[in-house]
């Protein structure tokens, strides 16, 4: 990617969160004028790029957004119960407006629309000046532009909900604007959609869509029905004609007649058609596609591949795996002795016991070792499991060596998304076959080798209720671990019904109850071996007789609990009775808007939600 330059006058780079003395400096880094730029392809994609510079920042989505907009949930949490660690807070649910981590002039929602208003002005000045209709290649920047804006505001409604709605250069007359209701930003996203989508090339027709740090068409297909869903699912709204007066809201649906779900599903489901008919990108073997993931490796589109889109990270900058990784002890695979990265998250306790044993995005998925200071691999205990599919030890062609940034560009749409996206609306519209066939491809590959299976359990799939239920199940299964179950769970009004449901089977396995009864070895000794890459445990699975061989013990597995300062039997069950929530889910499920962002506002930004 060429490098990032910003040519316009910082008088033009406005936000809602900035001072007006500081809009008003009128200091110009570049004698370019709009005109000068926005007719000439290399500076106006300079300028796009700008946009994108806003996004890897410190705290933008590199190490604020990302690292915690998708926790907590039913199958992902942050695996620390601390009530004063303001870490918690933002994934229990209990985060207030003046959250340390999060409360920073330069913070996500600072930054976000720092983006959006590059964006703006690349929009506005191609428009005026590129000739996009006679230009092809500014007709794709503009398409382009249109896309990655619709992303940065579904990640911007994802989070707060109702927001400003900005879609001009900001003026001097627009700097301080209040929240504007999410449904007429959803409307104007998808319009803009709906004019970038047919003059965008698919993956891998083109030298900037072979490429996933680009926008091609089936990603904004894909982000057309993610908005369509959003839009017209369950979420905590003030009443209409409310927002941003400090109502608290309920929980409904949108009351626009444009935004249905028998108004937004078929024309999202015949644009996930296209997509799925145009052989324009597959499903991959699914470990091989996580390695590539860690490995900086994931920057291919097209036919025989799965990712549609990443974060543009360079190679050098972002905080993935350094969250997010199996955990590293001190290990040479994570930075070396001094060097303790990964596991600030990861799936909850229970989640690896909900895959079929057949399964083989279970093993991928779920770990429950980390890498020790010798380059071992430990059991840390029933309380701390790790997202395994991302590994430092994957990370081959640019070894991580330490620091914050490892360069692990994030996912943020891939074909299996399609496919599930296209059989919930194609369940919702009354074709059933049609939503089985997509939901077999996905399990199909999740059984690889035992693909009758999968046909038996979908062929079994025999009403729309027991479709969507599948639905609700398998994207818990093929998406743990990517940020995405929470605002599912949202849309489907189900967030804390399943997270309670969640909290009472961790009782379950706590007390070697219920579904977890006779499950020999988890209340006693389990044994695990270490094979290179891989580790066996024995006990897990109800296994009968004691394993032959040389096995390393782990004493007391659940009774045991051992904590970072030694053996501490109450851990887990603090984290079983406060690890998912101390706040309401429900009533905070949004963040609130920060105070800098408040203040800086001069009155125009107010909090709802009860915050």
């Amino acid at each position: 990617m060429k490098q990032i330059i910003c040519l316009l006058s910082a008088a033009m780079i406005a936000l809602c969160a900035v001072s007006c003395e500081k809009f008003l400096d009128s200091s110009s880094p570049s004698a370019f004028n709009a005109e000068t730029i926005f007719s000439n392809y290399d500076f106006a994609e300079g300028q796009y790029f700008s946009a994108l510079q806003s996004l890897g920042e410190t705290n933008s989505y590199r190490g604020r957004y990302l690292s915690w907009i998708g926790l907590n949930s039913d199958i992902e949490w942050y695996n620390t119960y601390k009530p004063t660690d303001e870490k918690y807070q933002i994934a229990g649910y209990s985060m207030r407006p003046n959250n340390g981590q999060l409360n920073v002039g330069n913070g996500p929602f600072a930054k976000m629309y720092e983006s959006i208003e590059r964006l703006n002005l690349c929009i506005s000045g191609i428009r005026t000046y590129g000739k996009p209709e006679e230009n092809a290649d500014m007709n794709y920047l503009l398409s382009e532009a249109l896309t990655m804006r619709a992303m940065v505001y579904y990640d911007l409604v994802r989070a707060w909900g109702d927001v400003p709605a900005r879609f001009e250069p900001t003026s001097s007359s627009t700097i301080y604007k209040a929240k504007d209701s999410r449904d007429i930003i959803f409307k104007q996203l998808l319009s803009d959609l709906e004019l970038a989508i047919p003059n965008l090339p698919w993956p891998g027709t083109d030298q900037r869509t072979s490429r996933t740090d680009r926008v091609n068409k089936m990603f904004a297909q894909g982000l057309y029905a993610r908005i369509a869903l959003m839009a017209s699912g369950y979420a905590i709204r003030p009443d209409d004609d409310m927002v941003g007066t400090g109502d608290l809201g309920t929980v409904r649906l949108s009351s626009d007649p444009e935004l249905q779900k028998s108004v937004l599903y078929p024309k999202a489901l015949d644009y996930l058609r296209d997509a799925i008919g145009s052989g324009k990108a597959s499903l991959e073997d699914y470990e091989a596609m996580w390695k590539k993931q860690s490995d900086l490796d994931n920057l291919k589109a097209g036919p025989g591949y799965e990712t549609l889109y990443v974060i543009p990270f360079s190679d050098g900058r972002g905080r993935w795996n350094w969250t997010f990784a199996v955990r590293s002890e001190g290990s040479k695979y994570g930075g070396g002795a001094t060097v303790k990265r990964g596991g600030d998250a990861g799936p909850v306790p229970t989640m690896w016991f909900r895959y079929d044993p057949k399964d083989v995005r279970r093993d991928i998925t779920c770990v429950n070792w980390r890498w020790n200071e010798k380059n071992e691999k430990d059991l840390p205990g029933i309380q701390r499991w790790y997202f395994g599919k991302y590994r430092f030890e994957w990370m081959t062609k640019k070894p991580y060596t330490g620091g914050n940034d490892d360069g692990v560009k994030p996912v943020v749409l891939r074909y299996a998304d399609i496919l599930l996206m296209a059989a919930e609306m194609a369940n919702e519209l009354d074709a059933l076959d049609e939503a089985k066939g997509y939901l077999l491809k996905v399990r199909s590959r999740a059984f690889k080798g035992n693909v009758q299976m999968a046909e038996d359990y979908v062929n079994a799939i025999s009403s729309k209720e027991a479709m969507f239920n599948a639905i609700v199940d398998e994207r818990a299964l093929e998406f743990c671990g990517e940020m995405t179950r929470k605002f599912d769970l949202i849309r489907w009004n189900l967030l804390k019904v399943k997270m309670d449901e969640t909290i009472a089977e961790m009782k379950e396995l706590r007390s070697l109850s219920g579904r977890f009864a006779g499950i020999n070895g988890l209340d006693g000794d389990v044994y695990y071996q270490a094979d290179g890459d891989e580790l066996t445990i024995w006990g897990f699975t109800g296994e009968t007789t004691k394993p032959k061989g040389v096995w390393e013990k782990k004493t007391g597995y659940i009774t045991k609990v051992v904590s970072d300062t030694g053996t501490d039997t109450g851990l887990y069950d603090d984290l079983v009775e406060h690890g998912l929530y101390t706040g309401d889910p429900i009533q905070h499920m949004y963040w609130p808007i920060f105070n800098d962002s408040i203040t800086n506002s001069q009155g125009a930004l107010k909090n709802d939600y009860g915050y």
